[in-house]
């Protein structure tokens, strides 16, 4: 008996099929590639979105004929949503950036309800739009799709109702929308007011680990399922993530480690709001019942050393490539042990919470004729980390502690960098066995909602296995202390005096 977690991804689907002990026993990866309808904006269309996970789960199906099936779940994007005609077939999709292109509805709604009103509702802020500003753009400039549409769904509902579920929304995912009252758990009377969109057309809620039904017979036969395979109700890839490195109760954060840093901490009651608001943070619903997250991330992750890569050494990473080594790698080794001299502001794209919407641009302060590569390097991340530190700061003034980390995503298979997070957050940092954590989420909540497990403890304590732990060292935390309060001084100048800049997202 074995279990599959399909991760939806903003390029890709992940297939992943594990044994009750959490051995992976297959897995899968397809990419979606452009949107091929009338926008031709680069989008994941959702027909591919759906093609792509179909081949996942058959290839992963094939190779675990011996260890049948028993459920699967799905985790998606909160920046993705598809919609369905009145007769159940796909006639569109909201993209993932069409969030950032309309903040008018947001910004009438907040007008309306007034800034800590909505953010007390959603666990919001009115600057992330959410799928509110997506909806309102679509209503403007695609008014067709939406009057049309007989529902939209998250990416995770289309495929679920595709395999022959429920098309639900579970708590989660709903939290990232702006529409949704994260205590009343359904859909906001007075937001869905203020914006004038139609209740009728958003799904159903439920808690993730819900029963949708079980994969219909003909999908089954054309995909290798076994007869019977449970659908259970997913959520939001971060969560999931989060799942799946094992944060699941107050004092954990995840931090992944990929194109951008994102940080995750949970925690086991919904703090002040007034407290949350006024550090620049949100909260969401957790997978986990009774458990909430905050997201904190910036855009200026791996992103930083791809574009450090591809603009500053290609040739370097064209030979990488030819010898089959990683040029990331490499770089990464030619940093000093030591922190550096140097201070980067880690501005290199937009930011997300705790400064989000706000303007500034990046750079390296220090630099001289005698700097190393390796110290660049080192000071791109440091700078990095020192954004999620600021964060750390601010949790702990809301009420949110944080005392350990489960790190995940390509950066977590680095000693050195995981090293770094721990010196510069004064904090123990953990590796977990995978590094791409939002596919076994999902299976320990097809596993939980099948009853193989009896709770998700019992599903992170059969499965999630830590295998190394990073402590951080007092004499460069003490070092990293007095640049993290540099960093501080330094960001409201950055602010008054940058040229160019990312504009506010408002």
């Amino acid at each position: 008996m074995s279990l599959m977690g399909i991760a939806l991804g903003a390029a890709g689907c992940k297939a992943l099929v594990i044994s009750l002990e959490g051995q992976p026993l297959a897995e899968a990866y397809r990419e979606y590639g452009p949107a091929t309808g009338a926008s031709q904006d680069g989008e994941p269309d959702a027909e591919r979105v759906w093609a792509a996970a179909r081949e996942c789960i058959a290839e992963v199906a094939a190779r675990s004929k011996g260890d049948p099936i028993r459920a699967l779940s799905i985790s998606s994007p909160a920046e993705a949503v598809a919609f369905l005609s009145p007769e159940g077939r796909i006639i569109g999709h909201g993209g993932l950036q069409s969030a950032q292109r309309s903040f008018i509805c947001p910004q009438a709604v907040e007008q309306a309800l007034g800034a800590e009103r909505l953010f007390e509702i959603t666990g919001n802020l009115p600057a992330s739009g959410g799928t509110l500003a997506r909806l309102c753009w679509l209503r403007e400039y695609k008014p067709a799709l939406l009057e049309t549409a007989g529902r939209f769904l998250f990416w995770n509902g289309l495929v679920a109702y595709l395999l022959g579920g429920a098309s639900t929304c579970d708590y989660s995912l709903a939290s990232r929308t702006l529409l949704f009252d994260m205590r009343q758990r359904e859909w906001s009377a007075d937001i869905l007011r203020a914006s004038g969109l139609p209740a009728l057309k958003l799904p159903e809620l439920a808690p993730a680990g819900t029963a949708l039904g079980t994969v219909s017979t003909p999908v089954a036969r054309e995909l290798g399922l076994p007869a019977g395979a449970r659908l259970i109700l997913g959520g939001y890839d971060l969560a999931c993530g989060a799942l799946g490195l094992g944060v699941i109760s107050g004092g954990q954060a995840m931090c992944l480690l990929g194109s951008y840093l994102s940080m995750v901490p949970a925690f086991n009651a919904i703090p002040l709001t007034s407290l949350l608001f006024g550090q620049g943070l949100d909260m969401a619903h957790h997978v986990v019942p009774e458990v909430f997250v905050s997201v904190l991330y910036t855009q200026s992750g791996g992103a930083v050393l791809r574009w450090f890569a591809e603009t500053l050494v290609p040739g370097e990473k064209r030979e990488a490539q030819r010898r089959g080594a990683s040029i990331y790698t490499e770089l990464l080794a030619e940093m000093p042990p030591e922190p550096t001299r140097l201070l980067a502001l880690p501005f290199f794209a937009p930011p997300g919470p705790p400064r989000l919407g706000e303007c500034f641009t990046g750079g390296i302060l220090g630099l001289q004729v005698t700097s190393s590569r390796g110290e660049c390097i080192k000071a791109l991340l440091e700078g990095m980390l020192y954004f999620l530190a600021e964060g750390q700061e601010r949790l702990a003034k809301a009420g949110i502690g944080v005392q350990r980390y489960r790190a995940g995503g390509g950066g977590a298979r680095s000693d050195a960098w995981l090293q770094l997070l721990a010196d510069i957050m004064d904090r123990p940092v953990e590796r977990t066995a995978v590094n791409d954590p939002a596919p076994l989420g999902a299976a320990l909540i097809a596993g939980v909602g099948s009853e193989a497990y009896a709770n998700f403890e019992e599903a992170v304590a059969a499965t999630v296995k830590v295998v190394r732990r990073f402590e951080p060292r007092p004499r460069w935390v003490a070092l990293y202390r007095d640049q993290l309060e540099r960093y501080r001084r330094l960001l409201p100048l950055l602010q008054e005096i940058a040229g160019r800049c990312f504009p506010a997202a408002r």
